[in-house]
């Protein structure tokens, strides 16, 4: 099984930022054409790890729109191992074809099992785990949104050494909270990395805080745009817009979000003067086949 990560280039944005700053935005949604960006790199060792256990089936969490939902179902299909995806919302059973995330994952072989939001709560709970290992047999659980040890240490493989050496601030969207542990471990101590959360809530410093001891970090809270795929016209104009100037395709659930706060700190002067900014781009573009956004160029 072979996880290659040639294909993330470091693209310039041809922009003329205030102050001489410089935007550069890491490809990482080029890695794959369906396992993308940061569901990539979480994936790359827990895969390692349940080819190595012996194990034939993922298990794994998510929401109706979920880019780790698509990750894991083709990720399985492509390595060779069974995908079962315990679904948030029984109300969804019956109209996966209304639905290109579900319908996508179904396609690439995996089972879908809706529950109910009271039961899906219940996801980290010990009984809760060994009631679907009584239905569905011995499994490796991937946890929602992907993020654990392994995935953290995916993440660390983002940044090159040239990153390293050549930028000021880097920044990602935050869902879970991997991706950036990932990002903050390999960083360097002259570096600062911001994260954007995609959703509301003050529960996100303690979670990275599980995955790093180091403090050269912060998160940008104001540009959630009122929660988990929640979006604007504004927010909307901006994603069609970003993509209309620079050629590359961005959605609004995450990466969109980022680089609105990040144009908007600049302008307000939040970054010094010749910063140079590296942008992690996190992929997710399934999304944007969702009739919902209707972004897809």
């Amino acid at each position: 099984m072979r996880f290659d990560a040639n294909n993330s280039v470091n693209e310039q944005l041809d922009i003329p930022f205030p102050n001489n700053i410089s935007v550069f935005i890491k490809r990482e949604d080029l890695l794959h054409s369906q396992i993308s960006g940061n569901k990539f790199r979480k994936l790359k060792y827990n895969l390692i790890k349940a080819r190595q256990l012996n194990q034939r089936t993922l298990l794994t969490f998510g929401g109706a729109y979920s880019n780790h939902i698509a990750a894991v179902a083709a990720a399985g299909h492509e390595f060779g191992f069974n995908t079962i995806g315990i679904i948030r919302g029984e109300e969804l059973l019956g109209k996966i074809n209304d639905n290109p995330t579900l319908r996508l994952a179904q396609q690439q072989g995996m089972r879908l099992v809706f529950i109910s939001r009271a039961d899906y709560r219940r996801k980290t709970e010990p009984n809760f785990i060994q009631a679907l290992q009584n239905q569905f047999g011995e499994f490796y659980l991937i946890p929602e949104g992907g993020t654990n040890a392994l995935a953290v240490q995916g993440c660390t493989e983002i940044l090159t050494a040239q990153d390293k050496q050549q930028f000021d601030y880097i920044c990602c969207a935050v869902g879970t909270g991997g991706t950036i542990a990932g990002l903050i471990e390999s960083s360097t101590d002259q570096q600062m990395v911001l994260g954007f959360p995609a959703l509301k809530g003050d529960f996100l410093q303690a979670e990275i805080q599980q995955w790093t001891q180091k403090t050269n970090w912060e998160l940008i809270p104001g540009y959630h745009w009122g929660g988990y795929a929640k979006t604007t016209p504004a927010l909307l104009q901006f994603v069609q817009d970003f993509y209309g100037q620079n050629g590359i395709e961005i959605e609004p659930v995450y990466t969109g979000k980022m680089l609105f706060g990040i144009f908007d700190l600049i302008q307000q002067g939040y970054f010094p003067a010749h910063s140079q900014i590296l942008v992690i781009h996190t992929g997710g573009l399934q999304g944007n086949l969702s009739t919902r956004f209707n972004l897809s160029p």
